[in-house]
């Protein structure tokens, strides 16, 4: 709900996701304290794509789901059926989303991520860092490393394929909740099956990090 130009993020997210003519849905998940807020905000966005709200019962840190464990509440509760595009609800990005679903559907069944290449590679290590070939194959995923080996960092984007959800439920049961971050998740599907990345251009911006919040206030269109 933080505001970039007099605009929440998450109107900048779906206006994104109502681009993408092939999605049918648009599932947003929080939890039983801001609920009401989001319930508030959908009264006040028009959207042309059906819109529903998830709550995943939670109310804190502390008992909190994680990433990867509200994806599984959602597969679980929803009796998804389709392909799932996911966002994290702190990216703010102008790239082209489309290309990014073309891109992954020529690569499905597997699983395609979005990475930005960073200016500073110093900065990478705040992310999950990536290494890939000239197919867009995945080959070296590390969460958040000492030192970058690479200036390709992971989005907290992804297009998962329905082939391809069991290894959510897999991972939820040899994994704790708090060991879930959406990173981890892909540095440990790397290693069991074929993952790509789909490298946008244009401005992206970590609203989690207080430096990369103040950018987008000021450059962000």
């Amino acid at each position: 709900m933080l505001k970039i130009k007099n605009r929440p993020i998450i109107n900048y997210i779906a206006n994104n996701l109502n681009g993408v003519k092939i999605i049918d849905e648009i599932f947003v998940v929080t939890n039983s304290k801001f609920i009401g807020k989001f319930k508030e905000w959908k009264r006040k966005f028009k959207s042309p794509k059906k819109i529903s709200l998830i709550n995943d019962r939670t109310k804190s840190n502390d008992d909190r789901l994680g990433a990867i464990g509200d994806l599984s509440f959602v597969l679980k509760n929803k009796a998804v059926k389709d392909d799932l595009l996911v966002i994290g609800g702190d990216n703010l990005f102008n790239g082209k989303l489309n290309d990014f679903v073309k891109f992954a559907q020529e690569k499905r069944p597997d699983i395609t991520i979005g990475s930005y290449r960073l200016k500073d590679i110093k900065d990478a290590s705040k992310y999950g860092v990536v290494k890939i070939d000239k197919e867009g194959k995945v080959f070296d995923f590390k969460e958040k490393p000492k030192r970058a080996n690479s200036p390709f960092v992971a989005m907290c984007l992804y297009y998962i394929p329905k082939e391809r959800f069991s290894f959510i439920t897999h991972y939820m049961k040899i994994k704790k909740y708090k060991n879930d971050a959406t990173g981890k998740y892909i540095g440990w599907l790397q290693g069991r099956t074929d993952v790509y990345c789909f490298v946008f251009k244009g401005l992206w911006y970590d609203i989690g990090d207080y430096k990369y919040l103040n950018a987008a206030k000021n450059n962000f269109a």
